[in-house]
C-alpha cells in the first residue's frame, strides 16, 4: 500500500512540476553545469541547478583472499583532505560497460587484477542536483601487479577488515557516499 501511495504521488507531482528550459552555464571535461527553469504547480517559474555527468561511473569493492577490503587513500580537493574510498572512476565513454570500467579502475588505482567481478549495486550519487550513476561491483580472486595512475593521482592502499570499515563509517571517518553504500551493501549481502 505504501509503495502504491508513493508511486501515485510521484506521478501526480511529476505532472505538476515541469521543466520549461535548460541553459548550459559551463561545460567541463566530464560535467556540464546547467540552470533549469522549472514551472511549479502554482505556476511560478524557479531556477534549479543541474549537473550532468556525461559518462557515468563504476566502482569496485576489492576483496582480498583473507577477506580484507582493499581501500584507496587519496586527496580530494572538494574536501581539502585525504579520504579513504573504494576504487572508482568514470567510464571512458558512454558505450563502455561499467564492468569493464570497474576492472580497469581496480587495476589503475590498486595495481590488482581480479579473477571475478560480480555486480553489487547501482547508485545515484546526489539526486537533488545531478544525474551521475555509479555501478558497483565486488572483485575477488585478486592478483597483485602495479598501479597505472594518472599524472595527477597519488593513491596509497590500505587493506582493511570489513568490521573496521563499518566502524569507520559510523565514526564519520569514511563519508564518501559510494563507499558507504558499497561497504554496507557488501556487508549485508556477503557477511550479514
Amino acid at each position: 500500500m505504501v509503495a502504491m501511495y508513493f508511486s501515485e504521488r510521484d506521478d501526480n507531482m511529476k505532472n505538476e512540476i515541469k521543466r520549461i528550459d535548460r541553459k548550459l552555464e559551463f561545460q567541463g571535461t566530464i560535467l556540464d553545469f546547467y540552470t533549469d527553469y522549472m514551472q511549479m504547480p502554482d505556476g511560478r517559474v524557479v531556477k534549479w541547478d543541474f549537473i550532468a555527468h556525461r559518462k557515468g561511473a563504476a566502482a569496485v569493492v576489492p576483496v582480498l583472499d583473507d577477506g580484507k577490503i582493499l581501500m584507496v587513500h587519496q586527496y580530494r580537493n572538494a574536501l581539502d583532505r585525504m579520504t579513504i574510498e573504494i576504487p572508482a572512476g568514470a567510464r571512458d565513454d558512454v558505450s563502455e560497460h561499467t564492468e569493464i570500467c570497474a576492472a580497469r579502475e581496480l587495476e589503475e588505482e590498486t595495481g590488482y587484477r581480479c579473477g571475478k567481478l560480480e555486480f553489487l549495486i547501482s547508485l545515484k550519487s546526489a539526486v537533488a542536483y545531478n544525474n551521475e550513476f555509479i555501478d558497483v561491483y565486488v572483485a575477488t580472486g585478486l592478483q597483485p601487479g602495479r598501479q597505472h595512475l594518472d599524472r595527477d593521482e597519488f593513491i596509497e592502499l590500505e587493506a582493511v577488515p570489513l568490521d573496521n570499515l563499518c566502524s569507520r563509517i559510523y565514526a564519520g571517518e569514511i563519508q564518501d557516499a559510494k563507499t558507504v553504500a558499497a561497504i554496507l551493501a557488501y556487508k549485508n549481502k556477503y557477511a550479514p
